[in-house]
């Protein structure tokens, strides 16, 4: 059997070296497939993208997009123990500051994680441990990176708290995960993603589960606290709301892949790709009077096992008979550009969906 290296290429055969990343994150080609018994859940299937210091990208998109599973595979987080006997497949390339990482040395990447990238996850009650105190778990963090003493930890720790707004930290350092408020578990989430000054941040649906006032505190502080310490930061979310307070750059997913991509006020300005325009129907609007009902997008997410032939999103699409040909249920389109930074992945032709965008879809938001 011909022995293979990380890359994939036989050992002893020449590898074609790929361009060095021009940004601090750089995912290429990122490619997350779960063998099942019914069959392969391609969960990501060709995401690439960018990021520099100090910016924030939006991820969004429905349930099942691929939104989460992207951001556990930039962190190395799908192991195989995950998932039984069954090894999750990825491929692709993830650059982080110069550094690989899916063909890194699996040790490498749990040195980076915490320390350079952190992720602030979904469910705080259910991503912190019950049996230990939140400063014991923030205390851990923090000593996982650094040689310093426990009393030196927990100073550190008691000091995070009070930057993400906790009150009597000195105090509440020693409470229970339960004894927090879904806001207070949040922002101790929040505290431990970043007492080790990671440079990449991840915010899986911060604000879910949180009522408004608390919503706008926790983005307030993600923005804060982005620009004391010039992280880059990934918001993960199905909420337009919340990619519109904080973003720089939207990444619109559906079916595992990218359908657009694109600075914010580009995206919510002049979209150009259906589904991002069903998204934008669906939005509550504070901002204007609303002359019509809220227009969801029709029908339901694909199956990730058996994804529409062509545009994954014809089969929900209302334009999908404009192209000619039944080009939409044929051939999946790609990404092009349509404007500065500015890329959609549809058949119809620019001008097509310009006049669409203008004349039916944008009079009606």
């Amino acid at each position: 059997m011909t022995e293979l290296s990380k890359s994939g290429a036989a050992v002893g055969e020449p590898t074609t070296a790929s361009p060095a990343p021009t940004a601090f994150l750089e995912v290429r080609d990122l490619k997350v497939h779960f063998p099942t018994d019914d069959g392969l859940v391609k969960s990501v299937d060709g995401l690439s993208f960018q990021l520099e210091k100090g910016k924030t990208l939006g991820i969004v998109g429905e349930s099942g997009s691929g939104k989460s599973v992207t951001s556990l595979g930039i962190l190395g987080l799908h192991t195989a123990g995950q998932y039984g006997k069954r090894k999750p497949q990825i491929s692709g390339e993830i650059w982080l500051n110069g550094t690989e990482l899916l063909s890194a040395d699996p040790d490498e990447v749990r040195k980076l994680r915490g320390r350079e990238m952190a992720m602030i996850f979904q469910d705080p009650l259910s991503a912190l441990h019950p049996y230990y105190t939140i400063g014991a778990q923030i205390v851990e963090a923090y000593r996982l990176h650094h040689d310093v003493s426990k009393k030196a930890a927990r100073r550190r720790a008691v000091e995070m708290l009070d930057r993400v707004g906790i009150p009597q930290p000195d105090k509440r350092v020693d409470n229970y995960p339960h004894e927090f408020s879904g806001g207070m578990r949040q922002r101790a989430m929040i505290a431990m993603a970043l007492v080790n000054n990671p440079e990449l941040l991840i915010a899986d649906e911060p604000t879910t589960a949180l009522d408004v006032t608390v919503q706008a505190q926790i983005l307030d502080l993600i923005r804060d606290l982005q620009k004391e310490f010039g992280s880059a930061v990934i918001i993960i979310t199905h909420d337009l709301g919340v990619v519109a307070e904080l973003a720089d750059d939207i990444l619109v997913m559906y079916a595992g892949r990218c359908v657009e991509r694109g600075p914010a006020e580009k995206v919510f300005d002049e979209p150009r790709h259906p589904y991002t325009w069903g998204l934008l129907g669906s939005m509550p609007r504070l901002d204007r009077e609303q002359q019509e009902r809220l227009i969801p997008v029709k029908g339901s997410p694909p199956s990730l096992i058996n994804v529409p032939s062509g545009c994954a999103f014809n089969p929900r699409c209302p334009y999908a008979d404009v192209p000619k040909d039944n080009v939409t249920r044929t051939v999946r389109p790609e990404l092009t550009e349509v404007g500065s930074r500015h890329w959609a992945a549809c058949h119809m032709t620019l001008e097509q969906r310009e006049r669409i965008w203008t004349e039916e879809i944008a009079p009606k938001l």
